[in-house]
């Protein structure tokens, strides 16, 4: 059995799931709506405030999807409650963001500012060097900040770039000078 597919999902208050034909998935909370359509081998139900995932027989291919389809539940749930967040960090001489309106403007030593419009769904503030990337749904908000990283990637050297923060960049030596 899956240690993850076998765990229950509590439904907090205030969270309303419905399970639709076809396994889809609606979860509604005080922070929006998310939808998803989960892979129709699972067999999921709803009973005494929990949610929980069960799979038919033990084919290699349920027990990948069972704890997956768990945890995709799981965060739908944990997104309309909390919400999920992303901090980034900007690092380097000039470097910098601002917000106007719903852009995300970044100077990043390119000879054009680096304009992004905020998708559906996704908010970013910019605090000093630092940019939050929030929403719901914890797969744009990994993808809208791994794109707003990608715009310049930190470098080994001296660690420009623009870098998550908890993220740990290995530096390199650079050229040492010629020896007489």
């Amino acid at each position: 059995m899956s240690r993850i597919g076998r765990m229950p999902i509590a439904i907090p208050a205030g969270v309303t799931v419905e399970i639709a034909e076809n396994n889809k998935v609606t979860v509604k909370g005080p922070k929006g709506t998310l939808e998803r359509v989960l892979p129709k081998e699972m067999k999921i139900t709803q009973e005494n405030g929990e949610i929980k995932v069960e799979r038919p027989n033990d084919l290699k291919k349920e027990k990948s999807l069972h704890g997956l389809t768990r945890t995709l539940i799981n965060n739908m749930v944990l997104g309309v409650t909390n919400g999920y967040e992303k901090k980034l960090e900007i690092n380097g001489v000039g470097y910098r963001a601002a917000k106007q309106g719903k852009k995300l403007v970044l100077t990043l030593g390119y000879s054009h500012p680096v304009e992004m419009d905020d998708p559906d769904g996704i908010e970013t503030v910019v605090e000093g060097q630092n940019i939050i990337v929030k929403g719901i749904d914890k797969e744009k908000v990994g993808q809208y900040a791994a794109e707003i990283r990608a715009k310049r990637a930190p470098e080994p050297y001296k660690g420009k770039g623009i870098k998550y923060v908890d993220e740990v960049i290995r530096r390199k030596v650079g050229k040492t000078g010629k020896k007489a």
